[in-house]
Formats: C-alpha cells, structure tokens, sequence
C-alpha cells in the first residue's frame, strides 16, 4: 500500500489574525511525520508523533495550549487505536502531561485495562515514567485571557453556533502494510466543568479504525459527536461510499441527529482522503501523491 495520513486542528470559526498559525501547525505534522511513513513506521507510530507535534504546538487545544476548565486548571483527553487489531488506548481528566496520546498508547499494553481516568491515570504515567510539567508550562497568554474572559459568562455556551474554539487535534494513518490507526488529543472545551469528558478519548465517537473499513478522527462538540459516534458512523458509511461521501454523511447525522458542531477526517482501507465539517471553518493538512504536505482551511 502507498502510506496515508492526514491530521487535523480543530473545526471552528477560526479567526482570520489564527489561521496562518493553524496552517503552518498541521503542515508540520505532516511534513514531520510522513517521510517515516516512507520509510516503513508503522500507522501506529506515525498517528501517536503527528498527534504529539500538534500537542506541542500552542495554537491547538491538546498539550500545550490547552483551554481551562472553570476552576482553572487543564485536563486532558486523548485516544489511540489499532485498526489491525481493534485494540485501543485511553486517558481522561490528565494533568500536566505534555503528550496524553503517548500515555493513551502505554495504556494500550495496560495489564487489565485499557482507558484510564484523573488521579488513576496520573500513577500510572509515572509508573511509565512521564515527565509531569509545571501547569504554566502548559498555558498560554491566550487561554490564559479566554478563561479571564469566560470565567463569569453566565450566557456562554460552547454548542451555540460554535464560533468559540474547539482546536481539538487528531491524526489518521495507512501504512505500508495497509494497516490503518487514529489519534485523538485534546484540553475539551473552553470553561468546562472539571472531570467533564468529551467525544475525544472515547472509541467510535472521537476516533475509529479498523482496517476492513477505515480509519477516522473527529473534533467539535463532544457531547453531540457522542450521541451519534461520529467516527464510527463515518468509518460504516465507507462500507458504499466514498470517503469524502462517508465523511459528509456523518457530519449530517452530526447536524441531524446530534444536534450540534463539528468536524471529521477519514482514510477509507482503499487509502482515499475524506473530510467534512459544518462549523464556518476546518483546519486539516495530508499527504498528497508525491508526499507533498497539502495544509487548508476548509471554509463553509
């Protein structure tokens, strides 16, 4: 198989003053992580080092950048899963952790478990050896200024319309093998309630991969991508459609059925690129034929 990836950063109404800084993010994932495709990474490794990239990036809401919760920490959600094998790793409700997605692929190996929460999650990455960071390492001057700003918003709901952020980052990868993976980071939404947990960290809803169909990873409104488990549902609708089709199905079930806001990228088994949003704009880069990272905004 020719290798694939395509990452994402976030489906929102991303501010003109943020795009650049949105495309350049996504680019160097890409243009980081696909030459190790080339070489022969597995889909596995290149999901979980894209997606690492993009936590270390502070434009993205995963890793550094993370927005705050209403009592002003940063807590964490991420996904990894195997599409040979369906296995899968989880973490939720992390703290001062730079990459949650490498933690979520420890747990993959986990001896009884495979999804972790707060305080039982945080043992465990040390058992493993995790670097655990000053929370300031972790914020930046601009969630920093929306929580100052959101903190007593008694109007502010995240799922009106969602012009507010959601820069919620995910990877989708095939390798040579033809074997397919997702990875899903994310700091939730803006103002939270501490311990909330969104679509992200949860298999079939904010990611998906199996490799007798595809492989998909979402971001949005996590309560809404739950209801209809967006991947999932985008990852069945290959089985007749194609990616782009798949991907725009079940970003109308999203609409429909969810109710809400959000977006989705997809790599179908066959190695064909999907995505759909329908949020005013979408930030996602992948490889294309000759390997060249190809970084849009994808406006509505």
């Amino acid at each position: 198989m020719e290798p694939k990836l395509i990452v994402h950063g976030g489906a929102w109404d991303i501010p003109d003053e943020f795009v650049e800084d949105h495309l350049r993010g996504v680019e160097h994932a890409v243009a980081e992580t696909f030459p190790l495709l080339q070489q022969g990474c597995s889909a596995l490794d290149a999901v979980e080092k894209a997606v690492n990239l993009l936590e270390e990036d502070p434009t993205f809401d995963a890793g550094r950048g993370s927005f705050l919760n209403a009592e002003g920490d940063i807590e964490l959600d991420a996904l990894i899963m195997d599409g040979a094998t369906l296995d899968f790793g989880a973490v939720c409700a992390v703290r001062n952790l730079l990459h949650p997605v490498s933690l979520a692929r420890r747990a993959m190996h986990g001896d009884g478990f495979r999804f972790l929460a707060g305080q039982g999650a945080m043992q465990f990455a040390r058992e493993c050896g995790f670097q655990e960071l000053d929370p300031c390492e972790l914020l930046t001057e601009r969630e920093l200024a929306l929580y100052r700003r959101l903190r007593d918003d008694r109007d502010f709901q995240p799922i009106k319309a969602f012009s507010g952020p959601s820069d919620t980052v995910g990877a989708v990868a095939l390798d040579h093998d033809g074997n397919l993976a997702c990875a899903t980071s994310t700091g939730g939404t803006p103002r939270k309630h501490p311990g909330r947990v969104g679509d992200s960290p949860i298999v079939g809803a904010g990611g998906y991969a199996d490799n007798e169909f595809g492989a998909a990873s979402a971001t949005g409104y996590g309560e809404s991508i739950l209801r209809v488990l967006l991947c999932r549902t985008a990852c069945d609708n290959l089985n007749g459609a194609s990616a782009m089709d798949a991907a725009g199905l079940a970003v109308n079930r999203l609409l429909d059925r969810g109710k809400g806001y959000g977006g989705v990228i997809v790599i179908s088994r066959d190695g064909e690129y999907g995505y759909a949003h329908n949020t005013p704009r979408m930030a996602f880069c992948h490889a294309d034929e000759n390997g060249v990272p190809r970084p849009f905004i994808r406006i509505n």
